[in-house]
């Protein structure tokens, strides 16, 4: 039997590019993310793909997924946890809260909402346990001028990774997290007009091909349970992340 996988942020980005690469290698892929017509994009067609829009910071419509998943399936083996979003970069005293509380709904609350889904259907399946893998970002690591919000909220979902290893360890439940640098995204795309360095100059930072991360995610989900990968950075070679300020 197929193994099954649930992608938040699915309709975009990196989460379409490791759907689909997923669903190239036989899995079984539920697609999720707010609007129905990208999530139809990234399935196209495929037998193996069960589309559910939702919306990751509303409670009733996650579990609601994760129910739809268990009837159509018996069972989730994996969770990619990777929707996520960013504002407009600037001093912490010129971000509007308004932008705060959107980004931390999405990129903690949405985070623990899927999690708490998806660990509560993998402690209570039988077989028990399963994965689940977070998408981090080198911003839980060191910061970039100007994105508090953004910062914050990955160094949170570090925790939340760091939480779920060790609450999981009885349930046959892994937890890891692919902390990502400058995949060429419609996010990253920025980064090839020139984004701001800890000097104060603007530069024009390297990119790689989102493929990358969606190769080490298929890696990360394809190991057996008794082995895991807890952090794997995945970055463009080249870009400023292990340099000096």
């Amino acid at each position: 039997m197929s193994r099954t996988i649930w992608i938040t942020g699915a309709g975009s980005g990196i989460g379409k590019v490791t759907a689909r690469l997923f669903l190239e290698k036989g899995w079984r892929v539920a697609l999720s993310g707010r609007r129905r017509d990208p999530l139809e994009e990234t399935a196209d067609g495929n037998e193996n793909a069960l589309v559910l829009p939702m919306d990751v910071t509303d409670e009733g419509q996650v579990t609601q997924s994760v129910v739809t998943i268990a009837e159509e399936w018996g069972r989730l083996d994996a969770l990619f946890n990777n929707a996520g979003m960013n504002v407009s970069g600037g001093l912490i005293d010129e971000i509007a809260v308004a932008d705060w509380q959107a980004l931390s709904d999405t990129n903690i609350t949405g985070m623990f909402l899927c999690a708490r889904a998806a660990f509560g259907l993998m402690r209570r399946q039988d077989p028990m346990g399963g994965r689940i893998i977070n998408n981090g970002s080198i911003s839980a690591h060191v910061p970039r001028p100007g994105s508090a919000p953004y910062t914050m909220s990955k160094h949170a979902v570090t925790g939340l990774t760091r939480t779920l290893s060790l609450d999981g360890r009885p349930f046959n439940i892994a937890c890891g997290q692919v902390d990502v640098g400058n995949a060429l995204t419609e996010m990253a795309e920025r980064m090839t007009r020139g984004v701001p360095q800890a000097d104060g100059s603007e530069k024009v930072e390297p990119v790689m091909d989102a493929a990358h991360v969606a190769s080490s995610v298929l890696h990360m989900a394809e190991l057996p349970l008794e082995a895991n990968v807890q952090f794997l950075t995945v970055m463009a070679s080249a870009m400023p992340f292990i340099g000096r300020g």
